[in-house]
């Protein structure tokens, strides 16, 4: 017993590089942050993988049942808390954005869909699906873009280059070819799918973007930004249709020089008649398009961060450890704890699973009936 006690406090093997790259490479882990999270195409009616955009750059595909990812066990009637949080390995990673990657869009349906991805980088890059499906069954553990966009610089005094500003949201007018971004220097930018090729410049803004949708059966897209408006604009003349102010909940015919707080996320419902806008001021706001009405104004206990509109419902994620669901009167219709303490992504597949990711490289699966299937947290050794 003396030579096993012995044993066991022996720091003669101690060896302390290793303790050291491993503690960073936990905390490392636990401050990175997954800024988007959406399904992948897959042929079962139900989802099986997600595609992840996180802080270190990397965008990944994982299973969303990774072996030894961690579930969530009831602890009392009104919490709920992880069990020893998992990291997991992607089945591939498609690359890595030169600083964060915020966004994730598929262009296009099933097989013959791009996964698009944005970042601090200014760049946009995307894969074929069907090529990244090839990938996974032949168990490669990475893979190329076949489209590689690249924000033009705007020039200044004495025609000076300035920087290429990141860009933060994507959206797709497919039936026009079209892809949309908005960026760090309070610009849209339409790209020609087939030219690759920047065609439009959307500039009125004061401030950066924060993120961007695309009405496309009225040929509009409709953008947020810092600068607490949100700009609806005719995607072919570059012109402002409207201006809104999601926070008063009021049309307006110029911005204020009084800002009212940033617009942080947006979203449509599939008939594009109805506009959902969450802000800085914490709350949401519901607008009807066709006569750009402020409907209801919803209250938040903290920053909306994410949002969708599914079934009739507003899905809401932000700066707390909640996914709400509300009516379109603004009624509380019930609400779930997540694992990351501040989401910043929500996805809703067709068969009512959702995905949510935020803080902590954490994402969280949970099904229509409101129960945890799977929680992981990101974790990738690639070099990319």
């Amino acid at each position: 017993m003396v030579g096993a006690e012995f044993k066991l406090g022996d720091c003669r093997n101690w060896r302390e590089a290793e303790y050291k790259t491993a503690l960073r490479a936990e905390r490392i882990a636990k401050s990175r942050t997954v800024f988007s999270a959406i399904f992948t195409p897959c042929k079962s009616s139900s989802p099986e993988m997600v595609a992840t955009a996180s802080s270190d750059g990397r965008v990944a595909v994982y299973s969303i049942e990774p072996p030894g990812c961690s579930q969530l066990k009831k602890v009392d009637e009104s919490e709920l808390q992880l069990q020893c949080p998992a990291s997991s390995e992607p089945l591939i990673t498609l690359g890595k954005h030169d600083g964060p990657a915020y966004d994730l869009l598929l262009y296009g349906e099933g097989e013959n869909s791009l996964l698009l991805s944005c970042g601090d980088d200014g760049r946009i890059q995307g894969w074929r699906w069907d090529q990244v499906s090839e990938r996974l069954r032949a168990g490669e553990k990475s893979g190329d873009p076949v489209v590689d966009l690249k924000n033009p610089q705007q020039k200044g005094p004495r025609s000076a280059l300035s920087p290429i500003p990141e860009t933060n949201a994507l959206a797709a007018d497919v039936q026009a070819n079209r892809l949309y971004s908005a960026a760090g220097d309070g610009c849209a930018y339409a790209w020609d799918m087939e030219t690759g090729q920047s065609v439009m410049v959307y500039d009125g803004h004061s401030d950066y973007l924060h993120c961007i949708v695309s009405r496309a059966s009225q040929n509009q897209i409709i953008t947020g930004s810092e600068d607490g408006a949100a700009v609806i604009w005719d995607c072919r003349s570059g012109e402002r249709v409207a201006i809104l102010d999601p926070y008063k909940a009021v049309r307006v015919t110029k911005r204020s020089k009084d800002k009212s707080p940033w617009v942080s996320c947006m979203a449509l419902d599939s008939s594009e008649n109805w506009l959902v806008c969450g802000n800085g001021g914490r709350c949401v706001t519901l607008w009807s398009l066709p006569g750009l009405d402020a409907v209801t104004r919803i209250a938040t206990l903290a920053v909306p961060q994410a949002v969708t509109i599914t079934d009739d419902q507003i899905v809401t994620v932000g700066a707390q450890p909640h996914l709400s669901r509300w009516s379109f009167g603004g009624n509380l219709l019930s609400q779930v704890k997540i694992a990351p303490p501040s989401a910043l992504s929500v996805s809703v597949h067709s068969s009512g699973t959702t995905a949510i990711a935020g803080y902590g490289g954490l994402v969280d699966i949970i099904t229509e009936f409101g129960s945890h299937l799977c929680t992981f947290r990101c974790y990738s050794t690639s070099s990319l």
